[in-house]
């Protein structure tokens, strides 16, 4: 089956008029495969280094690299890139946000395709919780929340609870295993909690800001936005779409390297900055 689709060119700056491309690996899937999906999802669109992946059919008019920005707001828009930039969130910005990213190693799974790096520790307030040294970390767009495996999953919520005793907890709410109230004196108010800091090699890291970390679940409780994957998950660690929400990520295939923003809302943008009016 072959799908005709539609996408904007740009300058990095502004949507400009429209290319049409053809995908010939394409194919029907019952209603049936989406049920663990988000309502109204019609469909997958595979980003992995895949040949049948469409980033593969594009690639032979762009640069082989791709970038992907996701918005927090329901309503917002994000953006996906093809090619290696520049890249200009706000239209009136003189700011290419490649400027702002963090760069580490795209690592290889021989046993699956995807996007893998290398995460050595994580860290809450200065302390360290060992990962082990042959363990996957996986980026998904598929999977809403990181999941990680049991014993590390344990070692986050017992630091990250101490770092936060000073915060009334509620009964936890599925699938998180770690809530705080919010409500104050009748007064809605937005937990502010330690980062949690992904360590890479080279010594850098992957900071996740309250923005990536909190979860707000029903209009008093908010939850620690982590899943337990289980004692034998296949990867230790996979990092999902709500720690990257407004993170700026770039997948940079030529050079095998993976460069991340961190949060995008401490730099006074958003994911959804984007102009896509063409003015």
């Amino acid at each position: 089956m072959f799908v005709c689709f539609r996408f904007h060119s740009t300058d990095g700056r502004t949507a400009l008029p429209d290319a049409n491309a053809i995908f010939p690996n394409s194919a029907c899937a019952p209603s049936s495969a989406f049920d663990s999906f988000p309502k109204d999802v019609p469909g997958v669109l595979a980003l992995s280094d895949s040949s049948h992946a469409l980033p593969e059919y594009l690639f032979y008019s762009y640069a082989k690299s791709f970038a992907l920005c996701l918005p927090s707001g329901v309503f917002s828009s994000g953006v996906l890139f093809i090619g290696r930039g520049p890249y200009y969130l706000d239209s009136h910005s003189n700011v290419d946000v490649r400027s702002l990213l963090s760069y580490t190693p795209l690592l290889k799974n021989q046993d699956t395709f995807g996007y893998y790096i290398g995460v050595n520790t994580i860290v809450i307030k200065k302390r360290s919780i060992n990962i082990p040294s042959n363990a996957t970390t996986k980026i998904s767009t598929t999977t809403p929340y990181t999941i990680l495996r049991t014993n590390i999953y344990k070692q986050l919520v017992l630091r990250f609870s101490k770092v936060t005793k000073r915060l009334q907890q509620s009964k936890p709410i599925a699938p998180f295993g770690l809530c705080y109230k919010i409500i104050t004196n009748g007064t809605q108010t937005r937990l502010k909690v330690p980062d949690i800091e992904f360590g890479l090699p080279d010594g850098k890291k992957w900071s996740v800001s309250t923005f990536n970390s909190m979860k707000q679940v029903t209009k008093d409780v908010t939850c620690l936005a982590f899943v337990d994957g289980g004692v034998t998950s296949e990867h230790a660690i996979m990092i999902g779409t709500f720690q990257m929400e407004d993170n700026f990520i770039l997948f940079d295939l030529v050079n095998s390297t993976f460069g991340f923003s961190s949060s995008l809302l401490n730099k006074g943008t958003s994911c959804a900055s984007f102009n896509f009016t063409g003015i």
